[in-house]
């Protein structure tokens, strides 16, 4: 395949934060405007209930996260945008993949790895006690929601780097013992990608509770950017952009010559009630219109799930073939 192919999954288990935006939402909208490439976006329900055993948690995350893309200007016309479980044939390439990966492999998992680790150091007899075999064997599944594409490029985090090579590792076998089916996929890895610091000085994530939500209204915003942390320095001080959340996150929305302003007014000695308002008044005008449309998104959810409908529609005139070449090669097909 020459054709560059890239695709990107995302988990239906919270409300997009600014950090989300930022990492991950906004490059990938950009990303998946360039030229010569073909773009596929999920949502992934399926990892989604790995962990998160609330069904009415999955259910408002599905809402939220296809509206939050769609707001922030994904184009449907133009990308594949479907939901992982409208997809029947990622379910049964990965119980063929089940068939062909080395459970080893599946040991060497990072995730299995640390659960493992955690039962260990709490004195837990049982080394498993508590992973489902959902925990276990999720690489499967990721490697069939790529491999199903033929996907070529697939943009993570350090952290899911493993993913993808298990991804190249089953393909590989199934190729070897089968047939030349499927392309190796390579991870792309943004090191430029912003990983936003959240209120209280660490990494911005909803399991530390520190994030900014996204679409919230402009009253609310402000509330939650006036509660970052920052030191005891006065009003008429000079201060260090360089160690200010504040001024890091400005950064994510602000032109150089923006950011070149904000650090005069730092040398100057800003107060942090005025670098805090002046943050909440660069984020607000980002976010403004696509708030609306959120807004206007998530009272019409049958919109929604007729754009899901139409991209799952649109996606299986590339996944039903495969699987039929694929069931073809293992010997699953008709008598005749």
């Amino acid at each position: 395949m020459s054709q560059k192919r890239v695709l990107t999954g995302i988990t239906t288990t919270g409300i997009p934060h600014l950090g989300n935006y930022v990492g991950a939402i906004r490059p990938a909208i950009a990303e998946s405007r360039a030229s010569g490439e073909e773009s596929f976006l999920f949502l992934a329900d399926y990892h989604g209930i790995i962990k998160c055993h609330d069904p009415e948690q999955i259910h408002r995350s599905t809402l939220a996260v296809a509206a939050t893309w769609l707001a922030c200007g994904l184009d449907p016309e133009t990308i594949t945008f479907y939901r992982q479980s409208d997809i029947p044939e990622v379910p049964e390439l990965t119980w063929i993949f089940n068939c062909v990966c080395a459970k080893g492999l599946m040991n060497r998992a990072h995730a299995y790895k640390a659960s493992v680790d955690a039962n260990l150091a709490e004195g837990n007899t049982d080394p498993d006690h508590g992973i489902s075999m959902g925990l276990f064997s999720y690489p499967v599944l990721m490697a069939a929601d790529i491999l199903i594409f033929n996907a070529t490029h697939i943009p993570v985090g350090r952290d899911q780097i493993q993913h993808v090579e298990m991804a190249r590792d089953i393909a590989g076998r199934f190729n070897h013992r089968y047939r030349e089916l499927f392309v190796l996929p390579e991870a792309v890895v943004d090191d430029e990608i912003a990983l936003l610091t959240g209120l209280d000085g660490r990494k911005m994530s909803k399991s530390y509770g520190n994030t900014i939500a996204l679409f919230e209204d402009e009253k609310a915003l402000r509330k939650q950017i006036m509660k970052i942390v920052t030191n005891s320095q006065e009003p008429g001080e000079p201060k260090n952009p360089d160690e200010s959340t504040i001024f890091e996150i400005y950064r994510s929305f602000s032109t150089r010559d923006e950011q070149a302003a904000m650090r005069d007014r730092y040398a100057a000695g800003i107060g942090w009630g005025d670098a805090k308002q002046a943050l909440f008044e660069q984020i607000n005008a980002e976010l403004a219109e696509p708030r609306e449309r959120y807004r206007e998104l998530t009272a019409n959810p049958a919109r929604i799930e007729d754009i899901l409908q139409a991209g799952a529609a649109k996606a299986r005139k590339h996944t039903r073939p495969l699987l039929d070449a694929v069931r073809d090669a293992v010997g699953i097909r008709p008598l005749r």
